[in-house]
Formats: structure tokens, C-alpha cells, sequence
């Protein structure tokens, strides 16, 4: 779990995502964007410290798009596949993400 710290919230994340394709309450979406923005924040820097930069290039668009301060508004339509294809990246992420044996100080 050393070399995996990330590992628990990008699944969460991951299934938060996936849920976001049901009808639900738009304070749920709202949730949803905090959420998706912090731990794609939290995913670059992370891989940023580790010199694993594909997944920076990865996850800063994520984070932009899923910003809550300056929202992109899109149709439920839309976010479907968004959200679908987010989910896909955070899962696949999760497991593909691991501390280098010797990281840089």
C-alpha cells in the first residue's frame, strides 16, 4: 500500500463516476465535481512528484473540466461518456500508478 497511496480514492472515484450515469439529484453533480477535480489534482501531483508525467497530461485536463469554480455545462448527454470514459481513466490509473522503487528527492 507504500508504492499505492492513491489507490482506495481513485477506485471510489472511479465507482462515483459510474454512478453519475443514474438520474440523480443535481446536488449529486455538484458533489461529483468536487470530488473529481480534488483527486485529479491530488493524481498529478502525485505522479508529477514521481516523474510519471503521461499521467499529469492525463489528469489535469480532468481536473479542468470537472473544476467547480469556473463549471463547463454540458447536457446530461454529454457528461454520460464523460463520465463513463473518467471512470474508465481513474480505474485503470489506480492499479497502473505505482511509487518507483527510488524517487528523486
Amino acid at each position: 500500500m507504500q508504492r499505492r497511496p492513491h489507490l482506495a480514492p481513485l477506485v471510489t472515484v472511479s465507482f462515483l463516476l459510474l454512478i453519475a450515469v443514474l438520474p440523480l439529484p443535481y446536488g449529486y453533480y455538484t458533489f461529483l465535481r468536487w470530488v473529481t477535480c480534488g483527486m485529479a489534482v491530488f493524481t498529478a501531483i502525485v505522479a508529477y512528484r514521481w516523474e510519471v508525467k503521461w499521467v499529469v497530461w492525463v489528469f489535469v485536463p480532468i481536473a479542468i473540466l470537472f473544476n467547480p469554480f469556473f463549471p463547463i455545462f454540458l447536457t446530461k448527454g454529454t457528461w454520460r461518456p464523460i463520465d463513463i470514459v473518467c471512470a474508465i481513466v481513474f480505474g485503470i490509473s489506480a492499479f497502473m500508478l505505482r511509487k518507483p522503487l527510488k524517487v528523486k528527492p
